[in-house]
C-alpha cells in the first residue's frame, strides 16, 4: 500500500478515535483522525487515496450525511461505517449509500483490520484505474473529430462497412482512420481499443 493511503478515522468520541488510532498504528498503518465529519470534509478534496472509518451517529453531520456529501463531491474513498448496537437499519442504509462495510460495536480488532486492509486495496485499485482513465482520455483528446467518430462506431460493435455507411465515407477510408486510431491510442487489438474506450467513458458501454 502506498504512503498516501491513509486511514481517516472520524468519530466525535475522543476515546474511540484514540483506540482505533492505536490499533491501526500498531498494524503499521498511517492514520489521521477527525472529531467531526465537517472537519474531514474540509480536507477531503485534497486526499488522493486511502479509506474512511466513520461513526454513523455523530452531532452535526452524521455518517449517512457524510456519505451523501462525499457522493456529491465525487470523492470515491471506500467508507467503513461503525454502528452501535441496534443500528443495523442505519448500516443497511449506509451500504445503500455507498459504504463498503459496517462494523457493529464492540467490534473485534482483527475484523476491523481485515476490513481496513480490504478497503485500502480497493482504494489503490480505484486510484490505478483513475490514472489509466486520465491517460486514455488524453489519447482520445488527440484524435481528430472523424477519428473519434470511427472509434465510437468500433465501440458500438459496428463493422467497417456500417461505420462507412453511417459516416458517408468509403470502407477504405474507415480502415485508414481505424489504423490511425489504433496507433494514437496505442492499442494492440480491437478488444484492447474497446476496453480503453470503456474505461475512459463507461457510459459508452454498448447496450444489449
Amino acid at each position: 500500500m502506498t504512503a498516501e493511503a491513509d486511514v481517516h478515522v472520524i468519530d466525535d468520541d475522543e476515546a474511540v478515535r484514540a483506540s482505533i488510532d492505536f490499533l491501526l498504528r500498531t498494524a503499521m498503518l498511517t492514520v489521521k483522525t477527525y472529531e467531526s465529519a465537517g472537519a474531514f470534509l474540509e480536507v477531503a478534496p485534497t486526499i488522493g487515496s486511502g479509506c474512511i472509518i466513520t461513526d454513523v451517529r455523530m452531532p452535526g453531520l452524521s455518517g449517512l450525511e457524510l456519505l451523501r456529501r462525499l457522493g456529491e463531491m465525487q470523492i470515491g474513498l471506500p467508507v467503513i461505517v461503525i454502528t452501535g448496537h441496534g443500528d443495523v437499519p442505519l448500516a443497511v442504509e449506509a451500504m445503500k449509500s455507498g459504504a463498503v462495510d459496517f462494523l457493529e460495536k464492540p467490534f473485534d480488532d482483527d475484523v476491523l483490520l481485515a476490513s481496513v486492509r480490504s478497503a485500502l486495496n480497493r482504494s489503490e485499485a480505484s486510484a490505478a484505474i483513475e490514472t489509466e482513465r486520465a491517460e486514455i482520455r488524453q489519447r482520445i483528446a488527440a484524435l481528430t473529430h472523424r477519428e473519434r467518430d470511427v472509434l465510437e462506431g468500433l465501440v458500438a460493435g459496428h463493422p467497417n462497412k456500417i461505420i462507412a455507411f453511417k459516416l458517408e465515407i468509403s470502407p477504405r477510408t474507415v480502415e485508414i482512420y481505424r489504423a490511425n486510431v489504433m496507433t494514437k491510442m496505442k492499442a494492440g487489438s480491437l478488444s484492447e481499443l474497446v476496453r480503453m474506450a470503456l474505461i475512459a467513458d463507461p457510459a459508452k458501454s454498448p447496450g444489449p
